[in-house]
């Protein structure tokens, strides 16, 4: 495999467990706050392992032999890089307690309205397509175009059940948030 190869097997081993792991804790958030040590160990289990597993013995079609055209490469490097300012953005404006979903098992916390979130509610899960599809640009093989479409359909999976759980923790607080705030991409308001 190429470093090309190898760049984007690291990527997909990072994010396409992600909502695997929130699908795992948020349905569930009532019964995993009282065991927060056995729910990220859980939620771990369930989801890096297989996806990890799934990378490695199928990597022979996940990720073609030769290097793709560079302006290909280029894009696909420039997303990764993308998500990667995105991630430092969360990370800034959230720390990383609330990123591996402390205050959901804890039940506490508030809504985050400043920073990237004042402009998306889902920025993680936005960069991690970013990072996802520059990974297929990477790897340049269709098949990995089926692993994405399946990922899309886990991530809007986990943010239905995350924003569920939102909103019976916060309201109609939640309520007026996602009013003003989509979900993935900013617009700009007319002021």
């Amino acid at each position: 495999m190429t470093f090309w190869g190898w760049l984007a097997m690291v990527v997909l081993f990072l994010h396409l467990p992600i909502p695997l792991y929130w699908i795992v804790l948020h349905p569930a958030v009532q019964f995993w706050r009282s065991r927060p040590n056995a729910a990220y160990l859980i939620g771990f289990l369930l989801s890096w392992p297989p996806v990890t597993t799934g990378l490695v013995l199928y990597r022979h079609m996940l990720f073609r032999p030769d290097r793709g055209p560079w302006a290909i490469l280029g894009a696909g490097l420039g997303l990764i890089v993308a998500e990667g300012w995105i991630f430092w953005r969360v990370h800034r404006d959230l720390g990383g307690a609330r990123i591996v979903g402390k205050t959901e098992l804890s039940g506490g916390g508030e809504i985050a309205y400043s920073g990237i979130y004042a402009r998306i509610r889902h920025p993680r899960y936005v960069g991690s397509f970013l990072a996802i599809v520059g990974a297929l640009l990477l790897a340049g093989t269709p098949v990995l175009g089926l692993v994405v479409f399946a990922w899309v359909v886990l991530m809007r999976l986990a943010i239905w059940f995350e924003e569920r759980e939102l909103r019976a923790r916060f309201g109609s607080a939640y309520e007026e948030y996602c009013s003003r705030v989509p979900r993935f991409i900013p617009v700009r308001r007319k002021a």
